[in-house]
């Protein structure tokens, strides 16, 4: 069977929705809601929303501490669901927090950053570095384009790196089915690979109501692609595996949707895919996201050492990482032709 959220909307002002939907889908029949928000934006998102009987709870960051708190307050408060508004980090521990409650989520998107839209998995830090935690997906979806062409670049669109990814992922899974066996899901590959392709291919300019509903629909349809297959495979390949690494050795460097769409051109490239290399990185630069470990504030050294380190991040899954297998000293080879063939 399908997971699939109860209710999509995608255009400007959705936010404005968000109590007649409560209603109408019969989530919250009391009104005992709890409005997750981040940390500067709870007062014009209580002003704008006037839901009856709705509480705003701030979240301070993207923390696993944050998301348990956050889980023990709805269940302390009886809450009969709950909106996260905000961007992936909000999301993520709203998603993370309702199922510890075991009540409904409603996601209300204000920047396109990843694909954890409609996901079934959060994405939160803790002491070690970030996890990735299997959670009940959101019960609708909204993404509000007004709020998305407001937020800085590096987060309303980054996201585009991110279904990007997709691509790369699909193709490490078939790599996996060949090599090692992997049981592969047609129908997990086909929406992952149709929602990499969308993007790729989709002309105009990144802030334009035809680009952001695009991206939007394929965010959510990469979360119901993972859904499928029960886990991050259709959309995490290697490619998230250097996010994931250069996230843990050289924190800050650059968003979730920027990383993953430079990990997913050096894995193409290392697959010796020329073609999809060349659109890859031509989507990328057409839309001012980073390609080269230099745009990310790196060193080739430093990039050489974070896909060295991959692997670790994710232990038995098999991506091109791990079938070339190759010691940091050629790494660094190939990050120098890699950085040479996007220069070029």
């Amino acid at each position: 069977m399908l997971s699939a959220p109860l209710f999509i909307d995608v255009r400007a002002g959705a936010v404005a929705g968000l109590g007649t939907l409560l209603t109408d889908l019969q989530i919250a029949r009391r009104g005992r809601v709890a409005v997750a928000v981040g940390p500067s934006q709870g007062d014009a998102i209580q002003e704008e929303l006037r839901i009856d009987g709705a509480e705003v709870l701030r979240i301070p960051d993207g923390s696993l501490d944050a998301a348990v708190e956050l889980g023990q307050r709805l269940r302390a408060g009886q809450f009969e669901a709950i909106a996260g508004i905000g961007g992936g980090k909000t999301i993520d521990v709203a998603k993370f927090a309702a199922h510890m409650a075991g009540i409904p989520m409603v996601a209300v998107t204000t920047s396109l950053g990843h694909d954890g839209i409609a996901s079934p998995v959060s994405t939160l830090r803790h002491e070690s570095g970030t996890g990735s935690y299997g959670v009940v997906m959101p019960a609708a979806v909204l993404v509000d384009l007004d709020r998305v062409r407001s937020a800085p670049t590096s987060l309303s669109t980054a996201g585009i790196g991110d279904a990007i990814s997709d691509l790369s992922a699909v193709a490490d899974w078939e790599l996996a089915a060949a090599e090692a066996g992997e049981h592969l899901d047609g129908l997990a590959v086909a929406m992952a690979r149709s929602a990499g392709l969308v993007v790729l291919h989709q002309p105009g300019p990144a802030r334009s109501d035809e680009f952001l509903t695009v991206l939007a629909e394929s965010l959510i349809l990469s979360g119901m692609a993972m859904a499928v297959a029960g886990s991050s495979r259709p959309a995490s390949g290697g490619d998230h595996e250097i996010m994931h690494a250069v996230n843990e050795l050289f924190p800050g460097t650059a968003s979730h949707g920027e990383l993953a769409g430079v990990g997913a051109l050096f894995c193409t490239f290392l697959r010796q895919d020329d073609d999809k290399a060349g659109l890859i990185s031509a989507c990328l630069k057409r839309h001012g996201l980073p390609r080269t470990p230099g745009d990310l504030g790196l060193s080739d050294a430093d990039f050489a050492k974070a896909v060295a380190y991959a692997p670790r991040t994710r232990p038995g899954r098999y991506t091109i990482l791990e079938h070339l297998d190759l010691p940091e000293s050629r790494l660094a080879e190939r990050v120098a032709a890699y950085v040479e063939m996007v220069g070029g």
